[in-house]
């Protein structure tokens, strides 16, 4: 569709999305009416012109300093267009085509742009893709990065406006866990992939950038937070990195820092090696 101005304005999410959705409000399906969701009691969302739907709206604001603003998604976009972390959207796909995830639906909980999301609906032609995130700045983004790919803001802590069992694939990357949602939503022979910062991950970087140390108890939250979960598959990588001043002000402000002063890295000095550290693992429901 085209608009006024000669932009091209996407029409929302795909039907195959779009029918795992629900109205936020009463529960009920939803359809494509106009340029709008809008379920058979009446409720209605609109969709924006890059092509993701607000669920939020009408049903309460997110939590104040959760959302990512458009400097932190300019960063991201920026530093994960460079290809630095390529390699662990790699792992991420071939970790799901390894364990024979069934087609269908794949959602991304905290998808911000939907960097990941893409690269595995690249591998999965027959699949189709959900980005939650609960920051429209990120979504406009994630909307427009695959053609099989919706967008929702949404807040991931809530319950979410996803049918029950929709999800064969559902993404989780250094983004908030609601491990019942999470169970809901997932097929009984779906796959959960989340992504934790590893060991040492930017250690480079000290603690003068201002990102976040590694929890000490990571595994042990994780595995509270996955209650109803198994873990079927666990895959370490690490790489280095070199990055310019200029990737390391990306990398610490598209981050949790980006929401606080930013320091300042000369645009000047030499480029620098740090480590990238990740943990990728699998999980299959084991009960409902």
């Amino acid at each position: 569709m085209t608009t006024t101005d000669g932009r091209t304005r996407r029409t929302g999410p795909p039907d195959r999305v779009r029918e795992a959705l629900t109205c936020p409000v009463c529960g009920l399906g939803l359809a494509h009416s106009g340029g709008s969701l809008r379920c058979p009691t009446g409720h209605t969302f609109d969709i924006a012109r890059q092509g993701y739907v607000n669920l939020l709206a009408g049903t309460g604001a997110a939590r104040a300093g959760t959302a990512d603003t458009t400097e932190m998604v300019a960063d991201r976009l920026a530093f994960l267009g460079a290809g630095h972390y390529a390699p662990l959207a790699d792992v991420v796909a071939e970790q799901v085509a390894a364990l024979g995830c069934p087609d269908g639906l794949v959602a991304d909980a905290g998808a911000g742009t939907g960097y990941y999301l893409a690269a595995l609906l690249d591998r999965l032609p027959d699949a189709v893709g959900l980005a939650l995130d609960v920051s429209p700045a990120a979504l406009r983004r994630a909307a427009r990065g695959h053609d099989r790919a919706g967008a929702a803001v949404w807040d991931v802590w809530r319950p979410w406006p996803v049918r029950d069992g929709a999800v064969a694939v559902l993404l989780n990357v250094f983004a908030p866990r609601n491990g019942l949602e999470f169970l809901r939503v997932l097929r009984s022979d779906g796959l959960l992939v989340v992504v934790t910062p590893g060991e040492g991950h930017l250690a480079e970087l000290g603690r003068d950038s201002g990102l976040l140390g590694i929890d000490p108890r990571k595994a042990e939250r994780l595995a509270d937070t996955l209650a109803g979960f198994e873990p079927v598959a666990t895959k370490d990588l690490r790489y280095p990195m070199t990055l310019t001043a200029q990737d390391v002000r990306r990398v610490v402000g598209m981050g949790p820092a980006g929401h606080h002063d930013r320091p300042e890295h000369p645009e000047f000095a030499p480029p620098r090696q740090v480590t990238a550290s990740f943990s990728v693992s699998a999980y299959r429901p084991t009960r409902r």
